[in-house]
């Protein structure tokens, strides 16, 4: 654990955040399909929408997914591996993405293919970023932070006395994307997901998962090769409850963030994991159509 970290909210063993990227029209048209299955359960979770990509987001959606005590993030801006292209096209696009944060009362962000660059993130002020994970080598920027707890970034502080903001708390991803399991490894079973839970808990850490709706099955028959059934999903939230029942903090991201911020001793996220900057010539690629379509895809 951090040096000075308290422990989560009424001693629980870990905090379980659950967290959707939504990246095309079939998976807007899934969302209350899955947004239906975790709320039979009892579980609540935040869908991230790309705010100029190739779908639109009804506000009746981002409003009846709130009113049901779920939350709304902005992921990226157009998901077309371009954001950390050049410095200055960041900036412009920082610029849009805090209005579509301000527009939808989000507090979160989290970018296409997990690109990240801690301190041009300050651009955007978001309350919490999310685009960052602890290891995963499957992705195009592969060093991970680390670390399975949430962390503060702060802003240094010739940049801090032109803003109000002093930093944005980072929520790094845990257990692997159902994306990497399911579609590029085949895995047949959330058994990995189980089991790295197991380990998060065991370490009293944060178990922060994504999951696309994009790629789901409710319905009956046969899966496509770019398709899971969403009963593997059902089968591992079922599993937290059986197995960890009144161990967990059952939290939004925007809840771990508000909560890590408000811990008296700050100096448990003063000193970050150190992060390299965006490969430029990985963002360049990741703008190419081809590789956006089929890098979930590789391994087939």
């Amino acid at each position: 654990m951090p040096p000075g970290w308290r422990g989560w909210p009424d001693g629980k063993r870990f905090a379980l955040v659950l967290t959707h990227d939504v990246e095309g029209r079939r998976g807007v048209e899934s969302c209350q399909e899955l947004m239906d299955l975790e709320a039979k359960l009892g579980f609540r979770s935040c869908f991230n929408f790309v705010p100029e990509g190739d779908y639109s987001t009804p506000a009746e959606l981002r409003n009846e997914l709130t009113a049901n005590g779920f939350e709304v993030g902005v992921h990226d801006f157009r998901h077309d591996g371009k954001l950390y292209f050049s410095r200055a096209g960041f900036q412009a696009q920082a610029e849009r993405i805090k209005e579509y944060l301000k527009d939808w009362d989000a507090a979160g962000f989290r970018a296409g293919f997990m690109q990240h660059d801690l301190e041009w993130l300050h651009d955007i002020t978001p309350f919490y970023d999310a685009s960052t994970f602890d290891t995963d080598p499957f992705e195009i920027q592969p060093e991970g932070v680390n670390t399975i707890f949430p962390f503060w970034v702060p802003l240094d502080a010739s940049r801090r006395e032109k803003t109000k903001e002093s930093g944005y708390m980072e929520l790094p991803y845990t257990l692997p994307q159902d994306s990497t399991l399911f579609i590029v490894l085949r895995e047949k079973s959330p058994m990995i997901w189980k089991q790295k839970l197991d380990w998060v808990a065991a370490n009293r850490g944060m178990a922060l998962l994504i999951v696309h709706p994009d790629y789901m099955r409710f319905k009956p028959g046969r899966c496509g090769s770019r398709e899971y059934p969403a009963a593997f999903y059902e089968e591992f939230l079922r599993h937290v409850q059986h197995e960890y029942r009144g161990q967990y903090w059952m939290a939004l991201p925007k809840e771990v963030a508000q909560y890590a911020r408000q811990m008296s001793n700050t100096s448990a996220f003063a000193a970050r994991p150190k992060e390299r900057p965006v490969p430029r010539l990985l963002s360049l690629v990741t703008a190419c159509s081809a590789f956006s379509e089929q890098f979930s895809y590789v391994i087939q």
